[in-house]
């Protein structure tokens, strides 16, 4: 049916169901304590195979285009976080106190890795410069989110200090990729071989993480705090401001004359935040039930990214060679 088209993946679906199952039977004692810890063993086992599955032989392909890397970091960690704070007049009375730093908060994320790849591909665009801006994108976030945080969100949303708060990611996230990165001479034919049945390791770890980061929310009163209306608005403002992102990156590309492939790296790369990396990152650097407020705008704007961002890759896709497609274009 055509309405299919409209419904979230079946991977978003059971997202969603967590966060329900969290709502009604949120983990408490000596059960959050437990779970705290097998997500955590989750995260690092997370980031060890995306270090395994990660070809250097792609990253070196498509390193020597630094003027599109330096455009697409430019679009991740300095466009992003200045629309955040530029908007917070009109932002701030919508959404409230929690919900506006959860969106500051995803302002600061690094982008997607798999996601904007696939989406390059699907749309010819040039994958090795994808490939490679989207894994320095991952590398560079655990460094400069924190700083990110720190600068946009000042100590309500620090938890620490940024050099403690940057030491904790390097420990969680880091040194399994890098671990991951190291074994992958001996390992990275098994990780390609089982990469359909990987793929649930990284999605149960997601899981995990949300199921523990929302049950700590309900107990401390997430759903009294956000009422029903206060959610719309925060669906509306996730799609205007993506909208907004995919102008304004759009209009850079034109501008500084980039050709279409790589218009649409940078449109791919420049435009997306990462959930796989932005709910464990929340994981270490807030506390308690702040997490599951935090992190909600980051969840909402990553599956309304997904589906936009899947009809431009389509309609890029459908472009005949030599063709010149935008966003405002005619297909």
């Amino acid at each position: 049916m055509a309405l299919t088209r409209f419904l979230p993946d079946a991977y978003t679906q059971i997202l969603i169901g967590v966060v329900l199952l969290a709502t009604v039977l949120p983990a408490s004692g000596q059960g959050a304590v437990a779970f705290a810890w097998i997500t955590s063993l989750a995260i690092g086992l997370l980031f060890f195979m995306h270090g395994a599955k990660l070809s250097r032989d792609a990253i070196i392909a498509g390193a020597t285009h630094w003027r599109l890397h330096l455009l697409i970091f430019a679009c991740t960690f300095v466009l992003f976080p200045l629309l955040g704070l530029a908007l917070k007049p009109l932002l701030y009375p919508l959404l409230g106190n929690e919900l506006y730093l959860g969106m500051l908060y995803l302002c600061a994320l690094p982008a997607t890795v798999q996601s904007a790849i696939a989406f390059t591909s699907l749309a010819r665009g040039n994958i090795p410069a994808a490939i490679c801006s989207a894994a320095a994108s991952s590398l560079l976030g655990i460094f400069l989110t924190p700083l990110l945080v720190m600068l946009l969100m000042g100590v309500e949303g620090e938890s620490g200090s940024t050099l403690d708060a940057i030491g904790a990611i390097v420990l969680q996230l880091l040194v399994p990729f890098v671990a991951g990165q190291l074994a992958r001479p001996l390992i990275g034919g098994w990780v390609a071989r089982n990469s359909n049945w990987l793929r649930r390791v990284d999605q149960g770890s997601i899981l995990l993480v949300v199921y523990t980061a929302f049950s700590a929310a309900v107990i401390g009163g997430l759903w009294e705090q956000i009422p029903l209306a206060r959610l719309l608005a925060l669906t509306l403002v996730c799609t205007l401001f993506l909208a907004l992102v995919l102008v304004l990156v759009e209009f850079i590309g034109r501008r500084v004359g980039l050709n279409q492939e790589d218009r649409i790296t940078l449109l791919f790369g420049g435009s997306k935040k990462s959930m796989a990396t932005g709910i464990p990152m929340a994981q270490v650097l807030f506390a308690g039930g702040a997490v599951g407020t935090l992190i909600l705008p980051l969840m909402i704007f990553h599956q309304i990214q997904l589906m936009v961002c899947a009809v431009l890759a389509q309609r890029y896709a459908r472009r005949p060679e030599g063709d010149e497609v935008g966003l405002g274009a005619e297909t």
